[in-house]
């Protein structure tokens, strides 16, 4: 029986050092991974918090609008401001994150983007209408206020939707949201016809287009949010449809 060769210590000592230093790169590889992974829920749950705030504010108008509240006047602009903060996060440590993880985290980011965008622009537009309410208190008649509260309505059961689609990626929110803008539409457009009919006021005295035209802005900020959640649970946008192929 041929006799065991035995490795030369050196010879061991010399593969153990090579081994060092790829076991280093592998676990540097692996924390650098979990701080991206790290990041990028971070990101998400920053998202998710912004549409939540954009909802409150909504239903703050709605108190604004029936009750001419203070606090409710606050309280918007105190999302506004929230809502300004979170997409300076997210604008700062997305570009870093994105390079650093996998495809299907990388569209959850990129959708994270586009919604924080949309998300702060609805805090734009909702702000600008409680200042204008809060300038033009008692001024507005009942008929115009019952609507503008409807309006409001919608546009926080819309950003409730997409709050609740985002988190059980469910397609039913998304296409909820979709019906509740066109319903919105057929509203805002319905009271801009009476509005521009009526001869029995000023027309420029309450800018109540303008309080129309932002809510009604609004709801397409959340329609797009709507088209954002459909395209990351089917895998496909719903704004750039492939042509039909016509049979010869």
């Amino acid at each position: 029986m041929p006799a065991k060769k035995n490795r030369p210590a050196n010879a061991e000592a010399e593969s153990t050092e090579n081994k060092a230093p790829a076991t280093k790169a592998k676990t540097r590889s692996s924390n650098a991974r979990a701080r991206a992974d790290g990041t990028q829920a971070e990101l998400m749950q920053m998202a998710l918090k912004a549409c939540l705030i954009a909802r409150d504010a909504t239903f703050n108008v709605q108190d604004l609008l029936t009750n001419s509240s203070r606090m409710a006047f606050l309280a918007i602009r105190d999302c506004e401001k929230e809502l300004d903060q979170i997409e300076r996060r997210i604008d700062e440590q997305l570009p870093g994150a994105i390079t650093r993880v996998n495809e299907r985290k990388a569209r959850q980011l990129l959708a994270c983007l586009k919604c924080i965008t949309d998300l702060e622009r609805i805090g734009d537009l909702v702000m600008g209408v409680a200042q204008r309410v809060q300038s033009r208190s008692g001024q507005i008649p009942g008929g115009d206020v019952r609507h503008l509260i409807q309006m409001s309505a919608i546009l926080h059961d819309m950003l409730e939707d997409i709050h609740r689609g985002f988190v059980t990626l469910e397609i039913e929110n998304a296409r909820r949201v979709l019906r509740m803008d066109a319903q919105l539409d057929h509203i805002c457009h319905a009271m801009f016809q009476r509005y521009l009919t009526d001869n029995t006021r000023e027309k420029d005295s309450l800018g109540f287009d303008v309080l129309l035209m932002a809510l009604e802005r609004s709801g397409d900020h959340a329609k797009n949010l709507a088209e954002e959640l459909y395209s990351l649970i089917e895998g496909h946008t719903l704004r750039h449809r492939p042509k039909r192929v016509v049979a010869q």
